[in-house]
């Protein structure tokens, strides 16, 4: 059976067990503990500050990507969230219920979705977002402002360089190929 373990000790366990792989183990902790930040982080938060609004991580993100940039395409909506479209569909559609966010057609295509929040939503969001970013305060107390700034830019220097070159570095893993389509982990039904 599996127990909770420090991130020490998960480091020195995979030190272990790759032994002399020709791995970069400094990349690999780099990549393991932003995946292990991010997801303290929102367990936290889905656990504290967004529970009390009854938000979920990921919609809270969609109600701040449109509180911040306005009304917008679906499309760009789930861009800017990081999410698939039919993630956003099944969360909009949540938050259109709570009555915090409209979805509307667009007026040139029909094809195409607006959301912009409700009045309520603006509202949720100017009260919630001063108890956010206390929790964002409190997860990063450990930090100096100058840690912070740096942890802020050096995040920043990999998101742009994955957005700039990821596609490139993508089609080179899969010789030019387009990636397979993504798969539920369901079996297929016979």
């Amino acid at each position: 059976m599996t127990e909770s373990r420090s991130i020490r000790e998960t480091e020195k366990a995979v030190a272990a067990k790759l032994g002399n792989t020709p791995v970069r183990l400094e990349r690999q902790a780099s990549v393991s503990n932003i995946y292990r930040a991010a997801a303290a982080v929102r367990q936290h938060f889905e656990n504290s500050v967004l529970r009390d609004a009854g938000l979920t991580w990921t919609s809270f993100v969609v109600l701040w990507v449109v509180w911040i940039w306005g009304e917008m395409e679906t499309r760009y909506v789930a861009e800017e969230a990081g999410i698939s479209k039919g993630t956003l569909t099944g969360v909009a559609r949540t938050l259109a219920g709570r009555g915090l966010l409209e979805r509307n057609s667009h007026p040139d295509d029909g094809r195409l979705a607006l959301l912009r929040l409700t009045d309520e939503g603006e509202e949720v969001m100017a009260e919630l977002f001063p108890a956010f970013n206390a929790e964002e305060a409190f997860v990063t107390e450990a930090l100096t402002d100058t840690e912070n700034r740096i942890l802020a830019d050096l995040l920043r220097k990999i998101v742009v360089h994955t957005e700039e070159h990821g596609e490139e570095r993508r089609l080179h893993l899969l010789d030019g190929a387009a990636p397979p389509r993504r798969r539920s982990g369901r079996r297929r039904r016979a």
